[in-house]
């Protein structure tokens, strides 16, 4: 019998986090399917009691979503602003961490502060602050610049530059981080051995950050799929960002704004199906030297 009460304690911890994931992950996700795989048939005029139903229809909702234009030009954009996004941000959050972890560097922890500072600024406010500055009649940077940042051919640009304005603290402070846990014995044995602080930098610091800059790059790839606050926050500024820019934007209009819930259900499984083959194509392409797999 004691045996047996001893078993049951795990259980029993784990009870909290298993109702959570239940109530808030799994019922959410089982629900969204479910829409997914119904529609409502209008029968007459749609008028009176018993007019409108609830039928099920199996995988048309999906095979809609995956045939609209829309969804795929949606996720063209995104797939050229995420380009630009994870390049200028992971590659900013390298250097601003290596700089600090530099024995030369000089107002380290200002520079961390004022680095990491942007990413506690909440999405939707600095995504105002910025589109105040690219307005034509606010900006003082168009005094300077005569670029039109809300413009059709500028404004994934625009968009992007709030990201990465944004992001690169975080990004920064994983792989500073990891740097600060490496043994300093390495770099002085490096640097017995003639090597410069570039050498170091190159060829010690970066290999030995591969696995954070690889994490940092999946969870990268997952907040861009996923871009909405910036798209949504410019939208009333300027007629160059459809309603459907993004494709959790289009998610949003099917379910908020035509009131087609069970077609917005459909397209965020495919959206979420997506994330997830980008994700996890990426780990699988690069999991030899960020976990040491085959």
């Amino acid at each position: 019998m004691k045996k047996s009460g001893r078993g049951a304690w795990p259980y029993l911890f784990l009870t909290p986090a298993i109702v959570l994931f239940t109530l808030f992950l799994a019922v959410p996700i089982g629900y969204t399917v479910w829409l997914a795989m119904r529609r409502t048939k209008v029968s007459g005029l749609g008028l009176g009691r018993g007019a409108r139903k609830e039928v099920f229809v199996g995988f048309d909702n999906f095979s809609a979503a995956l045939s609209d234009p829309e969804l795929w030009q949606g996720w063209l954009r995104v797939l050229g602003y995420g380009a630009l996004v994870l390049v200028v941000m992971l590659g900013l959050a390298l250097l601003f961490a290596l700089l600090l972890d530099s024995a030369r560097v000089r107002l380290a922890r200002f520079s961390r502060i004022a680095i990491f500072l942007p990413y506690a600024v909440p999405g939707v406010a600095a995504t105002l602050l910025w589109g105040f500055l690219y307005l034509p009649s606010l900006s003082p940077i168009r005094d300077v610049l005569d670029i039109d940042f809300l413009g059709a051919s500028t404004v994934t640009y625009s968009m992007a530059n709030v990201a990465v304005w944004g992001g690169t603290g975080f990004n920064m402070l994983v792989l500073y981080t990891t740097l600060r846990a490496i043994p300093r014995d390495l770099y002085e044995a490096a640097r017995l051995d003639g090597a410069s602080e570039l050498q170091i930098a190159l060829r010690v610091k970066i290999p030995i950050l591969t696995p954070a800059i690889i994490l940092t790059t999946v969870f990268s790839i997952i907040a861009t799929i996923q871009v909405f606050t910036e798209p949504t926050t410019l939208r009333p500024l300027t007629n160059t960002i459809s309603s459907t820019w993004s494709p959790l934007m289009k998610v949003y209009r099917d379910a908020f704004v035509t009131g087609d819930l069970y077609s917005a259900a459909a397209t965020s499984i495919v959206i979420a199906a997506i994330s997830l083959v980008l994700s996890f194509g990426f780990l699988r392409v690069v999991r030899n030297r960020a976990f040491g797999e085959g």
